[in-house]
């Protein structure tokens, strides 16, 4: 595969990422936390909607930093870190919707390996 196509590959996942990160996740999070049927689920995680709508605004943010090239490498770290809070919620609750994330988080670094390839020699250990 050449590596044009690769970079490619990777901005369209990367692009499938944050549209789920923002579209999916945090525009509920922003726009649906004060509905009944959200409010009740949030409560059952331990959320208040004060807080989910903070936390949708930091998912938000480090969504659009992990697509801004020049961000990619450092909105992919805290991608990761926010994933791994919601994989801590989700475990925490007994969910099994835990899986999710850790895939999010796995493609989020594929993705940025596909459109930066020094990402994939940095964590092989050659750069």
């Amino acid at each position: 595969m050449s590596a044009k196509t690769q970079r490619i590959i990777g901005w369209v996942l990367s692009g499938l990422i944050t549209a789920f990160l923002i579209g999916g996740s945090a525009a509920p999070k922003l726009f649906l936390a004060d509905t009944p049927d959200m409010a009740e689920r949030l409560g059952e995680m331990g959320f208040t909607t004060d807080v989910m709508k903070k936390i949708g605004i930091v998912e938000a943010i480090v969504a659009v930093l992990y697509v801004i090239p020049r961000t990619g490498f450092l909105g992919a770290i805290l991608v990761t870190g926010y994933l791994g809070g919601a994989i801590a919620t989700h475990v925490r609750v007994q969910d099994i919707k835990f899986i999710m994330p850790i895939v999010m988080g796995v493609l989020v670094w594929v993705a940025l390996g596909l459109r930066q390839p020094g990402v994939f020699r940095l964590a092989a250990g050659k750069d």
